[in-house]
């Protein structure tokens, strides 16, 4: 290998000419751990890291490796000395080389690529018919990547830092030109991924991912009136971005369970109320349930299956409204399957003062079944 003011590459990292990529990786993670400046107090260190982070670069990249395996550090165009660019600043003069070799500009205007934003997550949140009409405040507990304390996100190990990519010289790109048609292809840097620099000695924590996984507990504050299907957005509480990116959000789908026996038809809540042939008949006043509490019904006389009544202000709230939707109460006359013999007896009794034939022909109105039947979705 040509000899020069600089040391052969190679003999730099402390692997043989023919080291496949994993050797030379391993080589210089090895090296730079040692003489990290921030590890390394010793005099010279910075300069030996900065040795060994350039070799690392030009023999990381299997162009750059192959002209240098081809010229040494006496590469053609005038840069004696081996000028491969200095992986802290600078121009990179490889695309002297090329542009030597195949003609015209090798690289454009390179870009630190910056923070991304955390991903979005989403958590089902369960509530009962009740919590749902009236609004609260629950905690949930979920999991989300948050920036690693012991690296402040930096993905490097406390008292180090990250260094500049040798491979795409912190642009978090690789610009290739093809010669036969003078075309310079763009591509994400493979050995940074993008990031525009590379960890020598990784967090232990968070192994140089700069994120850790971690339970997170969250009061969320529902309003009254929603329903399922909807979502609650919460700002900034999903994942944190890498290199500190900012946080992402966290979507709150809500699952509101079914009621015994309320049924929400928008903003109004339907009850069916069973009634038997005496009460249907005579009239009498009930208690009724609605979501605040019981309210008295007076339920005429000859009431007949269907009929509905409306109890006003005891439905469902507006979302972020003033003023609620009502309680509607759909009658529904009940007729005993067992009777007693007293009550076969006294039913008898009754029949007898019916006129049958005037019951059979009377007329049903089916507009308002037809539309207590919508109401409930039967």
């Amino acid at each position: 290998m040509t000899t020069g003011a600089k040391r052969d590459y190679y003999e730099v990292l402390g692997v043989s000419q023919g080291a496949n990529q994993d050797e030379i990786k391993k080589a210089f993670r090895r090296l730079a751990r040692q003489y990290h400046p921030d590890v390394n107090k010793d005099a010279g260190a910075e300069a030996k890291f900065k040795e060994i982070n350039e070799a690392y670069e030009v023999l990381s990249d299997e162009q750059k490796r192959a002209v240098y395996d081809r010229f040494g550090h006496n590469v053609p165009g005038g840069m004696g000395n081996g000028a491969y660019g200095d992986p802290f600043g600078g121009a990179d003069p490889f695309s002297t080389i090329f542009d030597a070799f195949f003609g015209g500009a090798a690289s454009g205007q390179r870009t630190q690529r910056g923070p991304q934003r955390g991903a979005d997550l989403p958590y089902t949140l369960r509530l009962s018919f009740e919590e749902a009409i009236f609004g609260i405040e629950k905690e949930i507990e979920y999991r989300r990547l948050e920036t690693c304390a012991s690296c402040k996100g930096s993905g490097a190990e406390a008292g180090t830092d990250p260094v500049r990519c040798p491979k795409c010289g912190g642009s978090g790109e690789v610009r290739q030109r093809a010669p036969l048609f003078n075309m310079v292809t763009v591509t994400t840097c493979d050995q940074c991924m993008g990031a525009g620099y590379v960890i020598p000695i990784p967090c232990r924590e968070c192994r140089g991912e700069g994120r850790l996984r971690q339970l997170r507990r969250l009061t969320v504050k529902v309003p009254a009136g929603v329903d399922s299907n909807q979502r609650l957005r919460i700002s900034n509480e999903g994942d944190a971005g890498p290199r500190n990116g900012p946080f992402g959000n966290l979507y709150v789908a809500l699952d509101v369970q079914p009621h015994p026996y309320f049924l929400r038809e928008g903003n109004d809540i339907i009850l069916e109320l069973r009634l038997n042939v005496a009460q249907a008949a005579l009239g009498e006043e009930l208690e009724v349930p609605t979501v605040d509490g019981n309210e008295k019904l007076r339920i005429p006389p000859a009431t007949q299956t269907g009929q509905t009544f409306r109890i006003r202000g005891r439905g469902v709230p507006y979302l972020r409204q003033q003023g609620r939707g009502d309680q509607i109460v759909v009658t529904r006359v009940v007729v005993p399957q067992r009777l007693t013999d007293q009550q076969r007896r006294l039913f008898q009794e009754l029949a007898q003062t019916f006129d049958h034939e005037g019951d059979q022909h009377q007329e049903r109105d089916d507009g308002l079944f037809g539309r207590i039947k919508d109401a409930l979705g039967l």
